[in-house]
């Protein structure tokens, strides 16, 4: 009987001649930018974010800049090109017609992203007809071809670095769904044929082709013309793809200064199942922090990181010291240990995963999960056989319903763990989930709090809430139930702005982009009447009529308290000198000013901070307006 006829359970990294093994293998992307530049590229096709008209050449632009930003930004070795196609003008390496490579002084044409092309290349469109110019590189009765030029100018400038140690990259941005619609009969047959050919030799070489299709209007880009054969796609592939590239669109433009960690193996590790039974596993982390790069220290001359030596010197002699050795007395004796020895003595584990035993699921509760759970997945790289051993652990596991209980940790922090079976899930056609098991990290009897009795008095009624009050939290809850929640849709905003200042530094712009934190209460939302309304009466129900939040506790009223109630009560004096109505329906409340705008939102508890447009929306909200 075969223990895994489907090969869900095979580790790509066995196979060295497969491209999950090459890309996870990859230090370094060679990425070359593959601009269409024809003149249905400069057709105005929809509105932009900004609701201007915006054309297909316009998005691709802001697609290249917005990635080149990321890169610069999360200071990556990375090196790209940006070559344009069906152009006047030409200038790359080959002297080939129609196409031509933008670059700036002082920089190779396949180079790491620098400050100076970001800005050249974000002016490119101010200068493009005059300078470089656009044209249809394929015509009828011309024997010129500016795709295969192209193509065969990005893998002269991917020439660079080895496919084994570098992932090399063409995205083609383009909305000509076939460019050699213009030629007919053996012309186009030969010309489809060259490219594919031409194509064809660049994956040879370890070059992958992907295909950025732009909107056109009222058409949609028929990938089967001729692009799925380029890309080699077919059957389940090329259904997928058109979906797919709307993803990559929205990854380019928006995953700006977001550090993005690929899927890649944190450690292997050796887990002993029993006496003389081992098998290795791979580990990955299924959550990470995401935290500002670290500082690096540059000389003031040439800009290179600067190596850092710490000495220890004498201070009556000035003459170097070597390193004190540590030791120990014992017996009036002194024991020296090396760094190597201190260490032995205090390990506890060796680092491996050792099995203990098995336990029912039901025995295992969520609030053991001290942190986020480490994946685990056979490998046979170093243990063959360690995927057949673990598949039949992984099968009786989840056919028991049981978890693995192992000691696993260093010698600074040992702790036990429970390894939990995951299925694979499969839906629509994809993996959803992967098989393999989650390494859970189980708390020791120390670190388990017990909930305290509040109310251990049993001669004290204990309080309960009332029909009333529990009626009214019901209202507040569902009036503000925030829709369709996920932490996946909130950025970091001290994140966000460190990468904005890191970005204006690096591209020495004058402003630094305005930052939008997500975590910030929704003011105008909250500020609806139904909730002001749900707030108030749910604080009624619980405090009473004349409840004051800032008394309880207190023997007597703060300074800090009667200034807050001056205030108040100076906003609903003052507020009283105003039509607010006639002044909402007249469009008059942008004549007063912001002081006398905070008198209405003091007067009527609602939040006073914000610009002076972000006022009169809070009042004309309040207002029903």
């Amino acid at each position: 009987m075969e223990l895994d006829p489907d090969d869900i359970f095979k580790d790509e990294e066995d196979d060295l001649d497969n491209e999950a093994h090459l890309e996870r293998a990859s230090t370094k992307e060679f990425v070359v930018y593959l601009l269409d530049a024809s003149p249905k590229m400069f057709s105005t096709t929809s509105q932009g974010e900004d609701q201007n008209d915006e054309t297909p050449f316009h998005a691709a632009v802001s697609c290249i800049s917005q990635s080149l930003k990321t890169q610069i930004i999360n200071s990556s070795n990375d090196e790209v090109a940006i070559c344009f196609f069906n152009t006047r003008e030409k200038k790359n390496l080959q002297d080939l017609n129609g196409v031509f490579v933008f670059n700036v002084a002082e920089r190779e044409y396949l180079d790491r992203p620098t400050a100076r092309l970001i800005k050249e290349f974000d002016r490119i469109e101010e200068s493009f007809m005059k300078e470089i110019g656009s044209q249809y590189g394929i015509m009828s009765g011309s024997r010129e071809n500016s795709l295969y030029n192209a193509i065969w100018a990005a893998q002269a400038l991917l020439r660079k670095g080895s496919a084994k140690t570098a992932d090399k990259r063409i995205l083609l941005f383009s909305n000509e769904d076939d460019p050699f619609g213009s030629v007919t009969g053996a012309t186009k047959i030969d010309m489809t044929r060259t490219t594919l050919q031409r194509a064809k030799d660049a994956k040879d070489l370890g070059i992958s082709i992907e295909l950025l299709p732009l909107s056109r209007p009222d058409e949609e880009f028929n990938v089967s013309a001729f692009y799925a054969d380029l890309m080699g796609l077919e059957g389940d592939d090329l259904a997928l793809f058109m979906p797919s590239v709307g993803d990559k669109l929205t990854d380019m433009k928006n995953q700006l200064r977001k550090r993005m960690f690929k899927k890649r193996v944190v450690r292997r590790i050796t887990f002993s199942i029993l006496k003389g039974v081992s098998i290795e596993l791979n580990t990955y982390a299924l959550l990470r922090p995401t935290v500002p790069g670290t500082t690096t220290w540059l000389d003031s001359i040439t800009n290179l990181p600067l190596k850092t030596e710490r000495s220890f010197v004498c201070a009556d002699t000035g003459a170097l010291v070597q390193p004190t050795k540590r030791f120990h007395p014992y017996k009036n004796k002194i024991v020296k240990f090396t760094t190597e020895e201190l260490s032995e003595v205090k390990r506890i584990s060796t680092g491996h995963l050792r099995l203990l035993g098995f336990k029912p699921l039901s025995c295992l509760k969520d609030y053991h999960n001290l942190k986020p759970s480490t994946f685990v997945f056979p490998s046979d790289k170093e243990v063959v056989g360690s995927t057949c051993i673990f598949i039949a652990l992984h099968r009786s596991m989840l056919r028991l319903k049981r978890f693995a209980v192992a000691f696993y940790g260093s010698s600074a922090h040992p702790q036990l763990v429970a390894l939990v079976a995951q299925d694979e899930i499969i839906a629509g056609g994809g993996q959803i989930e992967p098989p393999g098991m989650h390494m859970i990290y189980l708390p020791y009897s120390d670190d388990i709090r017990h909930i305290e009795e509040l109310h251990s008095n049993v001669t004290v009624p204990t309080p309960r809430a009332t029909d009333d009050q529990i009626k009214k939290a019901t209202t507040l809850m569902r009036r503000i139930d925030l829709k369709d929640f996920s932490v996946c849709q909130f950025a970091n905003p001290a994140l966000q702005r460190h990468y904005a200042v890191v970005q204006a530094l690096a591209l020495e712009e004058d402003e630094m982009p305005e930052i939008n934190d997500e975590t910030l209460p929704d003011e105008e939302g909250m500020a609806r009447p139904g909730v002001v309304k749900a707030v108030e009466e749910f604080k009624k129900s619980v405090y009473g009529e004349n409840y004051n939040e800032e008394d309880e506790g207190h023997g007597k009223v703060s300074d800090a308290s009667k200034k807050r109630k001056a205030v108040a009560e100076n906003a609903v004096k003052e507020s009283a000198n105003y039509d607010w109505a006639d002044l909402a329906d007249n469009g008059k409340l942008k004549d007063l000013t912001t002081v006398e705008l905070k008198y209405y939102l003091a007067a009527h508890n609602l939040p006073v901070g914000g610009k002076k447009e972000a006022l009169i929306s809070r009042i004309l909200t309040h207002m029903g307006k």
